[in-house]
């Protein structure tokens, strides 16, 4: 059909233009859908010595072509994805907290004109806690955030100029009170533990700190040193020795025991939260929901309206070069993978076993209709996981033990190995000829 082709044209080859793809928009028919959205600020002051984000420093960004850029690409993947509903929007990067508050504004504006965004919808916001972006927070709040995650990642002074943090605990401290008073219940650290000569000691001393004073969500990440990181050279070079294995084993494991004896509930492996406060715009991820991802390097899940497949799709990653192709194309997608049905279910595997909740049939079986997560995850393998406790069928869902939870990642590769034998046994099976005889 002709409108199928021009629509493949505009996804793949960027070749018509944004008008084109509102008017295919609605000539296609499909059920309503909703949408996590993502929003990637690139730019950063400068780069902490672990990361290697998509991210640049740049002192000069042009503010107003960014915002326009951000509008224009949510609009035009909005519609690709039939989208009816925003179920949450989430502002990461780089450091998001250094855009203007009117891009988030405008941005949330927009997207509110093209579908629909309850109004007790999570707005959420990285923040990069300096006296310069503290000073913004109550201009973030009124232009619709209402929900921060704070980057703190260690309230140790050795700590902060290890990791390469352009803040202090003073500032950590002043933006977390700040936080609180805008935010109540709805306020997030991120805490980052191994990073080299922390001790165990030390880093139960930090959570003592924190606990009295945090609010109701606490991420607690173990640092790994990443090959071309400024961290990765020095530890190289021999300057700082890499945390053993034991010893942030061990740090992982007291954070838990701790933050569960102070009331946090540790609903995914990495996330700990009190009073029922989860992070609504993670568990979309964590649950096989679609999602959206504007700006440079975004990544998002979602099945365009004209494909009869989910897809992987990336932004392209250096910001000029987004802006460019935003500006004339209407999107800057630079790879679109379609995903097969086992590589969906090997995705929700991965991320759903991370969380207390596990894996639901139901979602399950919104991937692979005809066969339910205990018939593609029978075999001795995995009842030996049951039988050993790590693992179990909770009525018809998976979900893993408190232990199995703590070993998750050595768990994985034997389930998704019985996972794709027992899908392409079935496959075999549906596609044998039939003996009619």
């Amino acid at each position: 059909m002709l409108w199928l082709n021009i629509l493949k044209r505009v996804v793949l080859n960027k070749q018509y233009s944004f008008s084109v793809l509102k008017y295919l928009h609605g000539t296609v028919c499909r059920k309503q859908s909703t949408a996590a959205l993502y929003v990637h600020w690139p730019f950063c002051k400068r780069r902490c010595t672990y990361c290697n984000f998509n991210k640049y420093i740049n002192n000069s960004v042009d503010h107003e072509r960014m915002k326009a850029c951000l509008i224009k690409e949510a609009d035009t993947l909005i519609r690709l994805a039939g989208v009816t509903e925003i179920t949450s929007v989430f502002f990461g990067g780089g450091t998001p907290s250094l855009a203007k508050p009117e891009t988030v504004k405008a941005l949330l504006e927009s997207v509110k004109s093209l579908v629909s965004i309850k109004n007790n919808a999570e707005i959420s916001l990285e923040v990069n806690p300096t006296f310069l972006e503290i000073e913004t927070l109550r201009e973030f709040s009124d232009a619709g955030i209402n929900r921060v995650s704070i980057g703190v990642q260690t309230l140790n002074k050795n700590g902060l100029q290890i990791l390469g943090r352009d803040h202090s605990e003073e500032e950590s401290l002043k933006c977390l009170e700040m936080s609180k008073s805008l935010f109540p219940g709805q306020v997030s650290m991120d805490l980052i533990f191994g990073w080299p000569s922390q001790t165990l000691d030390m880093w139960i001393s930090e959570l003592n700190q924190i606990l009295p004073i945090c609010d109701n969500h606490l991420s607690l990440y173990q640092l790994t040193v990443e090959r071309g990181t400024h961290l990765f050279k020095q530890i190289q070079q021999g300057h700082l020795r890499q945390q053993d294995s034991q010893v942030v084993e061990d740090m992982y494991l007291t954070a838990v025991d701790l933050l569960e004896r102070n009331s946090f509930e540790r609903y995914e492996i990495s996330n700990f939260a009190r009073e029922k406060c989860y992070s609504h715009h993670n568990k979309a991820y964590w649950t096989g929901h679609d999602y959206i991802g504007i700006g440079p390097g975004a990544h998002g899940r979602f099945q365009p309206v004209a494909s009869k497949q989910r897809q992987a799709r990336i932004q392209t990653l250096e910001p000029n070069d987004w802006m460019w192709e935003v500006e004339r194309f209407g999107h800057a997608t630079r790879k679109a993978t379609s995903l097969s049905q086992l590589q969906q279910l090997e995705e929700l595997l991965i991320v759903g076993l991370r969380t207390r909740e596990g894996i639901s049939n139901k979602v399950w079986m919104k991937i692979s209709e005809e066969r339910s997560i205990q018939e593609l995850l029978q075999g001795p393998e995995v009842k030996q996981l049951v039988q050993r406790d790590l693992l179990m069928f909770d009525g018809e869902d998976l979900r893993a033990t408190k232990e199995g939870q703590n070993i998750i990642d050595s768990l994985l590769p034997d389930l998704i190995n019985v996972l794709g034998q027992n899908q392409r046994l079935a496959a075999s099976m549906t596609t044998q000829p039939q003996n009619l005889t």
